[in-house]
């Protein structure tokens, strides 16, 4: 067996200890994590992870918006293998989201320097603060984004948390200037990979404990309001009516049974609505409604949304109602490198983990630090498929053999 195929030890005591410590800053109930940027607890976390990193025998810092990164310096020059995650949650959410990735790259770094010591490119952990949006709906990654140089001067005002704050206040209160920002952006990162639980029961299905993420899909929000005439719901026949809600019915049923047909890897949600006036004996005035539509493939993502679109306006036309969207997010789908791709693969068959390849159907920071390095992701089953949910849930098993995959992955790029 050639050395970059040695097995690599991880200790499950330790993964579990590493994950239940992070878990305790925010925690909610008994599986429960709420733990937003900025907030006291994000604090404590991130305080915990330089910790972690430094015993880990770890360069830890912290960069302009406070990403927390662990450095493994290398013996030659080259840029930089980066792995890691997000260290914010849902409110609540569960222990795993995120948080799994950030710990998992540093304990593959700490099994790395204990099993072949110094590398001849220089690794790094990092744990993101900011990804889910859970506290600034309009964050959109901010931490992944400040390090690849996306985030506009005057975004530190303009992005509102949900209690009127601004993410200039709220970095300012834990001691970081929002003018710093650009200094957060790196230019000398090659290669970055992500490990993180599926999120999904695709894994779970195929009986596997680890998934090598070819693609994360693109994703299109819409907000949309479909308007027609308010009247008595007795008193006006059915024939000359303009019934927004009977066209918004007709909507949904036909957006999701377009995802349908399509099939894997294409979804599409209608997750929430607001009918005016909402009252039972009245024809309805409007339906507000969002729709979320994926796919990790460009030119079948464009098909979807093109079919969308032409399904609205017909019926809106038919039902001579009147029809209005806007498109609040728009992200391409992001491609995995296919040599990193390759190269987990065949690591993950070297350490004797059973694995498949599948594309993300949930955005990540990964899509983000694609603009400025070469990308990956290992997935982790999800017990029944559950995330962002005090639920979520994957066995020590499961993560060890992650962690292995992920370990084995950054040896094969910087030994």
């Amino acid at each position: 067996m050639s050395s970059s195929a040695k097995l690599i030890e991880i200790d499950p005591a330790f993964v579990e200890k590493t994950i239940m410590e992070l878990a305790s800053f925010g925690a909610v109930g008994e599986t429960g994590v709420s733990r937003t940027v900025y907030s006291p607890e994000w604090v404590a976390a991130t305080d915990y992870y330089a910790k972690a990193c430094a015993e880990a025998g770890l360069d830890a810092y912290r960069d302009a918006v406070g990403n927390v990164w662990g450095r493994l310096r290398g013996s030659a020059a080259g840029n930089v293998v980066a792995s890691g995650s997000h260290i914010d949650s849902q409110t609540p959410g569960g222990r795993y989201d995120g948080a799994l990735g950030a710990v998992a790259a540093l304990i593959a770094l700490k099994a790395l320097k204990e099993h072949f010591g110094t590398p001849k490119r220089t690794l790094e952990a990092v744990a993101f603060c900011e990804e889910e949006s859970s506290r600034f709906p309009n964050a959109n990654y901010w931490g992944s984004r400040a390090v690849t140089g996306r985030i506009a001067v005057d975004d530190p005002e303009n992005v509102i948390g949900f209690g009127g704050e601004t993410i200039a206040e709220a970095m300012r209160s834990v001691g970081l200037d929002p003018a710093r920002i650009p200094e957060a952006r790196r230019n000398d990162i090659d290669s970055f990979v992500e490990l993180h639980i599926e999120q999904g029961p695709i894994l779970e299905q195929a009986d596997l404990p680890v998934a090598i993420v070819d693609a994360i899909t693109g994703i299109r929000h819409y907000r949309a309001e479909i308007s027609g005439v308010q009247n008595h719901a007795g008193g006006f026949p059915m024939d000359i009516r303009h019934d927004p809600m009977a066209g918004f019915a007709e909507i949904v049923s036909g957006l999701i049974n377009t995802a349908h047909r399509v099939g894997r890897p294409a979804v599409t949600t209608v997750g929430r609505a607001i009918v005016e006036p909402n009252f039972p004996g009245i024809i309805p005035a409007k339906v507000e409604f969002t729709i979320d539509a994926r796919h990790p493939n460009s030119a079948a993502r464009i098909r979807l949304y093109e079919t969308h679109e032409r399904l609205m306006r017909e019926v809106a036309d038919r039902r001579g109602l009147t029809l209005d969207w806007r498109v609040m997010i728009d992200h391409e789908p992001s491609p995995s490198d296919p040599a990193i791709v390759k190269t987990l693969r065949r690591v993950a068959s070297e350490q004797g983990v059973p694995v498949m390849t599948m594309a993300s159907g949930a955005g990540h920071d990964s899509q983000q630090m694609a603009a400025i390095a070469k990308v990956a992701m290992i997935f982790v089953r999800s017990k029944d498929g559950r995330s962002h949910t005090p639920e979520e849930f994957s066995s020590i098993e499961d993560i060890v053999a992650g962690i292995r995959v992920l370990a084995a992955g950054l040896h094969a790029l910087a030994y």
